[in-house]
């Protein structure tokens, strides 16, 4: 596991009100969509968004998501979601964690992703060359 505060991109956010359930808190499933719109906008960010990887026969997709619940948002409250990446292999490892704007740990979360290449399962070594810059 690498460390926490390795961060390569950041994007803060806003829980809307059909996020919430019926506690007032969101979801937790709604957290997997902060994750996941917090990875797509950093592809976008770094110049390969998801539409031009399939395009070009890149398809990264989840295996695995080992996610932790540390404190509830609510209605209105912001958050900052932040991201670090590693390579394990063929797996490309996400940190992400998303925290309150005073620094509160929300969630804590590692995101495993593989690579199809043309619908096969692929080493990723193609993935890794579009975000050699961001891996540590």
């Amino acid at each position: 596991m690498k460390s926490d505060d390795n961060y390569i991109f950041e994007m803060s956010m806003k829980v809307r009100d059909y996020e919430v359930d019926a506690e007032g808190i969101v979801n937790n499933a709604v957290y997997l969509h902060y994750l996941e719109h917090t990875r797509h906008e950093f592809c976008e960010q770094a110049g390969m968004t998801f539409r031009e990887m399939h395009r070009l026969g890149l398809d990264p997709v989840v295996s695995h998501i080992d996610i932790k619940y540390m404190r509830p948002l609510g209605l209105g409250e912001s958050m900052v979601s932040k991201l670090g990446m590693y390579r394990r292999g063929p797996v490309f490892v996400f940190r992400q964690d998303i925290y309150t704007p005073e620094g509160e740990p929300v969630v804590k979360a590692t995101v495993d992703i593989v690579s199809f290449e043309n619908r096969r399962l692929s080493r990723g070594d193609r993935l890794a060359v579009a975000f050699a810059k961001f891996l540590e």
